[in-house]
């Protein structure tokens, strides 16, 4: 999650907001005027010559860098030819956001059909920024679950807190891009600039991976079961009255992405480059067609109540499975490690029958998440003692310059906070899981979540390799009996955690 977690969110969402300024800044010049734009290729082009592959295999690259995995996006979205279906827990009106949107736009003016899914407890812009969106005819956006946000007022906000907690906790953190029923990207990334390691101030280690072909058709089913469920509201619905005509000017939006102080036209010229970057991955094998991926994905509405505030999952059952296929070893990458003793019996369990384990998650230095890390502080030396490896993230590893995007590591005066948000695992040697579950209460019981599973050794090598360097010294601190880097914050950031504790774990 970002900085501001979802409790201080829903604490702001519930005290009122003074009126939000437009999302888009005015300005006094077209930038658009004087940037050449070239016609690009269709997506079609460059998928045809693996059809025979992509019919029977799915293509997959996992996306380590921030930079990689924000010009794939951005170049598939600018070559797609029929349809784009996006799906995210966030979506931001920072400057990736914005410049995101306009790319979204400008697909949906060449005639593309454009889909927005979001979840409403984070949304940050207004309920008429929406709309005007939604005013295009190629453009269709709905809100997920919207019951503290979008078209409620201070009254229904309070009555939702008060009188149906179950409801306010059922939150989509799916995270899924679709273009042309071919090509899907998902993972751990939300759409802000912290994801894409373009933030000044903290930034995220985070993961994704690139799939096309064969299993793009379950990412497929898995958006349009979330948005056909009755929890999935157009906007129209939300909001009283849509000021806007069918199909608005948009060109504010287009000057503000034009504009080179927003998006550098170095970052442009990289994001040309895609095509050949990935046939240099094709020829070092990084990109593989593989025999078996699956992508798994929670139902909406997930939250059943079957147990306290929990219920219905499908992504932790199979998790379980998975984890208990291994011989070896599992390595765990989650930002939140929340555990119950069910879960530690089941680590304890799989130690004592000699699986190494090793979990990577972040220090109370690299935490961006206060509430979350109290209640993984308060079991960690119960979790040490079944036997499992703990491994705390710096804010300041140096592996950061490696998967930081570069443009902006050069140019920023100070280096950002590096906090982790990957959610991976890897069992033994030849299986790898990329996707938004987090080790919590929260993502077993009341998040929807999704991850996709590879079976393939040489993935999984280069995978495995990345997520043992995050562990090394420079990287992480290795947490004991006797040590942890508690001591590394101010003493405030330290009785804040402890104040937190009032917080059950139960919705962590």
């Amino acid at each position: 999650m970002k900085k501001s977690s979802f409790f201080c969110s829903l604490t702001l969402l519930l005290g009122g907001c003074s009126p939000i300024k437009d999302s888009v800044p005015l300005s006094n010049q077209n930038y658009c005027e004087s940037l050449e734009v070239a016609q690009p290729l269709p997506l079609s082009h460059f998928l045809d010559p693996f059809q025979s592959k992509l019919s029977s295999q799915s293509g997959v690259y996992v996306l380590e860098q921030g930079a990689e995995a924000m010009m794939s996006r951005a170049w598939i979205t600018e070559r797609a030819e029929h349809s784009i279906d996006i799906q995210y827990f966030i979506f931001s009106v920072d400057n990736i956001g914005l410049i995101a949107t306009d790319y979204l736009v400008q697909a949906a003016e060449r005639g593309v059909r454009v889909r927005v899914l979001i979840d409403d407890i984070m949304l940050g812009a207004r309920g008429d920024e929406l709309l005007m969106l939604a005013a295009h005819e190629n453009i269709e956006i709905k809100i997920y679950n919207p019951n503290v946000n979008i078209g409620k007022n201070i009254v229904d906000k309070l009555g939702t807190l008060l009188t149906d907690f179950h409801s306010l906790n059922q939150r989509m953190h799916n995270k899924v891009f679709l273009a042309d029923s071919q090509i899907a990207i998902t993972g751990g990334r939300n759409i802000a600039d912290e994801y894409f390691g373009f933030d000044h101030e903290y930034n995220f280690r985070d993961r994704d991976v690139f799939l096309a072909g064969q299993v793009v058709s379950d990412v497929e089913d898995s958006f349009n079961t979330f948005w056909n469920s009755d929890i999935s509201v157009p906007v129209e619905q939300l909001v009283d009255e849509n000021p806007h005509p069918k199909n608005p000017d948009f060109s504010r939006l287009h000057s503000y992405a034009c504009n080179p102080g927003n998006f550098h036209p170095e970052i442009r010229a990289e994001i040309e480059k895609v095509p050949k970057t990935f046939n240099h991955l094709m020829e070092q094998g990084r990109f593989r067609f593989v025999e078996r991926v699956e992508y798994i994905s929670d139902k909406p509405g997930k939250n059943d109540q079957q147990n306290f505030l929990g219920g219905g999952s499908i992504t932790k059952g199979k998790l379980v499975e998975l984890a208990e296929q291994a011989e070896n070893n599992i390595l765990i990458q989650t930002p939140y490690l929340v555990t119950t003793s069910s879960d530690r019996k089941f680590l304890r369990q799989l130690v004592d029958s000699g699986i190494e384990i090793k979990i990577l998650t972040n220090s109370l230095a690299s935490n961006d998440n206060l509430e979350a890390f109290s209640g993984y502080q308060r079991d960690r030396a119960a979790l040490l003692s079944t036997g499992v490896e703990i491994y705390e993230f710096k804010p300041d590893a140096k592996v950061r310059q490696r998967v930081m995007t570069e443009h902006m590591f050069k140019k920023l005066p100070t280096t950002p906070i590096f906090g982790l948000h990957a959610k991976t695992m890897t069992i033994d040697d030849h299986i790898t899981v990329v996707g938004t579950y987090n080790f919590d209460p929260r993502s077993a019981n009341l998040n929807t979540e999704s991850f996709t599973v590879i079976e393939s050794p040489e993935i999984t090598s280069s995978v495995k390799e990345s997520m043992l360097v995050e562990m090394e010294p420079e990287n992480a601190w290795r947490v004991t009996e006797d040590f942890n880097p508690d001591d590394e914050v101010s003493l405030m950031k330290r009785i804040g955690v402890k104040l937190r504790r009032i917080v059950p774990k139960s919705i962590l």
